[in-house]
């Protein structure tokens, strides 16, 4: 039984975010260079402490938005929390806050138009969700597909889904070959990061070092960052680079694509330094890349194996206690942000009996946060609700992890996902098809239900067949049943550049109305 005292939470999470702070602070200056470097310490001027990072800052907009809403944050209202709280405008940032701005929400706004959607910009800022949910990875899972769907889709999705379910689990769990297999196992096996990962294992197994490992890896999972390496060759050469810049024949992957890369990389330091905290990150800063998020991830990582009390101290004693931002928009009060490291510690803390009560019990005695009964519940298993009076069984959240446009609506009754598997364009005489999946939440009290749906379209826009019907949702002997159906669009003209409809969903007898939003884009 994995068992997780109060005290080593707080060191633990206090590792994670120093050693977050750390491992930035060392990899930022290689980011994003091609070549592999010989990294003994850091190589900035740390007079003022730490160096300021997105991949940080963006988590403390994110603690804003959890100490508001609790366990109930979400895309949508992460969404929010974007536009009032982040500054930054690049790459995948400035793609999903313009999707939001012109009216898409999550996660059609981390989808559409975006070539940035399978970069890094997420799986950088899974420490949270993994703090909020110790030990127990489904839950910190969750939230972090809620997370990334803001502003990536696919690779960019998953990678941040495997993060926070390797530092949920970190936790609890010490050896490190099983918490990649745990991981992995929150991912779908054909994935890129999944296939990256596992080629990173089958690599370090064969004997080759970590710089042979790290080339063959990028042969054949290369990223976008080298594709500036001819602006970069005399700055790699004087960081003490092997000049492997004209030498190595790694491909560049078109620009974005760097997730599956750069979480297989983040864990190479890891692999070849044994239990050497220094030499880990040293090794992971070594490999280039985005080397900042590679570098900061692995220190969270290290910092809630060891704990912040175990990470030795020339490596604390320059990072200090004071927080350091540079992307976070200092023209709103909506967002409070924590001063020092042990005021983000203790306000993550306070959250986290949210999290983790809406999902399972917490042990009753004092000294005890987390017990789980055994250690097969660290992989991807169903996420139960079993202190609310229905007892739910939410669907495993990788359901969830659709290559369509999907568009959600809930309730007590029902729960609706309506997705786009051609995409969200449309065009004057052209069709649309969405498919409707309605699923039957009172299924298991063995009540069949009958749920009447109207579409609620601009003019122009029409249902193939009616706007108004009635479908059956039956129940599974006492368990939930759905009803999959698919829905014609038939447009004939296009009114707005952004058409909005609803998909109204109601049960007669129950007085609960589910609209379900669906935003469309005039193609030309």
């Amino acid at each position: 039984m994995f068992m997780l005292s109060k005290e080593t939470y707080l060191d633990k999470m206090r590792g994670c975010w120093l050693g977050k702070a750390i491992g930035g602070t060392l990899g930022a200056p290689f980011e994003p260079t091609r070549g592999a470097f010989d990294v003994e310490y850091y190589t900035t001027d740390l007079k003022n402490g730490m160096l300021p990072n997105d991949d940080l800052d963006l988590q403390l907009v994110w603690l804003n938005a959890a100490e508001r809403f609790g366990a109930s944050v979400s895309a949508e209202l992460l969404a929010e929390y974007w536009m009032l709280g982040i500054a930054p405008n690049w790459a995948e940032y400035g793609v999903g806050k313009s999707n939001l701005r012109l009216g898409l929400g999550a996660p059609a706004s981390g989808r559409y138009n975006n070539r940035y959607k399978d970069s890094n910009g997420a799986w950088i800022r899974s420490e949270i969700w993994a703090c909020l949910a110790p030990g127990h990875p489904e839950i910190a899972a969750k939230y972090a597909y809620e997370d990334a769907s803001v502003d990536h889709a696919d690779e960019g999705v998953y990678g941040e889904i495997f993060m926070a379910a390797l530092q949920s689990a970190a936790f609890v769990e010490n050896d490190k070959m099983k918490l990649i297999d745990i991981a992995l196992s929150y991912i779908p096996t054909d994935s890129d990061c999944a296939k990256a990962v596992r080629m990173l294992l089958d690599l370090y197994a064969s004997s080759l070092d970590w710089k042979q490992a790290r080339v063959e890896l990028l042969r054949a999972y290369p990223g976008s960052f080298g594709g500036q390496k001819y602006l970069l060759h005399a700055f790699c050469g004087a960081l003490g680079g092997d000049d492997r810049l004209a030498q190595e024949d790694v491909p560049n992957a078109n620009w974005g694509y760097d997730a599956p890369s750069n979480i297989a990389l983040a864990l190479v330091g890891w692999l070849y330094a044994g239990d050497d905290f220094g030499k880990a990150l040293c090794i992971t800063a070594g490999c280039g890349e985005d080397a900042d998020c590679t570098t900061g991830s692995l220190g969270a990582i290290l910092g809630i194996l060891m704990g912040a009390d175990a990470i030795p101290e020339k490596w604390k004693a320059p990072i200090g206690n004071k927080i350091a931002t540079v992307c976070i928009s200092n023209f709103t009060s909506a967002v409070h942000i924590p001063a020092t490291i042990d005021e983000l510690v203790r306000r993550t803390a306070n959250l986290m009996p949210a999290f983790l009560t809406r999902y399972i019990n917490i042990a009753d005695a004092d000294e005890n946060l987390i017990a789980a009964s055994d250690p097969a519940d660290l992989y991807c298993r169903p996420l139960l609700v079993i202190n609310e009076t229905n007892g739910t069984e939410r669907r495993y959240f990788r359901d969830a992890l659709s290559a369509d446009y999907v568009f959600r609506g809930a309730s007590a009754v029902l729960d609706v996902k309506i997705t786009a598997p051609d995409g969200i364009d449309i065009a004057p005489e052209h069709t649309l098809s969405l498919n409707v999946m309605i699923e039957n939440a009172v299924g298991y009290m063995g009540v069949p239900l009958y749920a009447n749906l109207r579409w609620l379209l601009p003019e122009g826009i029409t249902v193939d067949g009616g706007s108004e019907y009635a479908v059956f949702v039956n129940q599974h002997h006492c368990g939930r049943g759905r009803n999959v159906h698919t829905v014609t669009l038939n447009i004939a003209s296009v009114p707005h550049p952004l058409v909005h409809g609803v998909c109204e969903v109601t049960v007669p007898g129950y007085p609960t109305k589910i609209y379900v939003p669906v935003s469309l884009v005039g193609a030309r």
